[in-house]
């Protein structure tokens, strides 16, 4: 398994761990970025960073019937998990009321027991979302992953997680943002639009 520090170099190798002013998918705004789409744009790099978080998810998750992301930016780690793991992996997306929901033919089966990856958890808002959507299905969530927690371990998604390395990330509601009072021009890099 690749250690948080061997994670967090490839980031930077890859020119993936971004500085500057960013307003993250939460909303927050920092100082901070992860572009893991840098970092996973190489199946060099996938491929170790899934197989590394199968193998943090199995003690904790147990049995795994199947690998549920939020799109975007759990697409590829969540496929590579599931390769890991030898299980399916399917998606959920947001619907036109920016509610997540399972399209493109994937669905859960009742008493499916599903795992949760996506790249990075800031607030654990997504995540969250997919595991309601899950639950809802009758499916039983039995953990969560993620490549990289910015939220020091604090996010609460509710059941066991897993990540790869962890930071704690100051983050700032943009009103009380100090990059914004000093006129920084803030750049939304994720992949939800503004």
């Amino acid at each position: 398994m690749l250690s948080p520090q061997a994670v967090l170099d490839l980031f930077r190798a890859t020119g993936a761990y971004l500085s500057g002013h960013f307003r993250l998918t939460s909303g927050l705004h920092s100082a901070e970025y992860l572009q893991c789409a840098l970092v996973l744009a190489d199946p060099r790099n996938a491929e170790p960073l899934g197989a590394s978080l199968a193998e943090a998810l199995r003690p904790i998750a147990g049995r795994v019937d199947v690998v549920v992301s939020p799109a975007m930016g759990g697409l590829i780690i969540g496929h590579e998990t599931a390769r890991a793991l030898g299980v399916r992996h399917i998606f959920a997306e947001r619907d036109a009321d920016r509610k997540m929901t399972l399209r493109r033919g994937f669905a859960i089966q009742p008493g499916e027991r599903a795992v949760v990856v996506e790249d990075v958890v800031t607030t654990g808002g997504s995540s969250v979302e997919v595991i309601e959507l899950l639950r809802a299905a009758g499916a039983e969530v039995a953990a969560a992953g993620s490549i990289i927690d910015r939220s020091g371990g604090a996010a609460d998604l509710g059941v066991p997680r897993a990540a790869l390395a962890t930071l704690k990330v100051t983050t700032w509601e943009p009103a009380a943002c100090p990059l914004c009072a000093q006129g920084q021009p803030v750049v939304k890099p994720g992949s939800r639009p503004t």
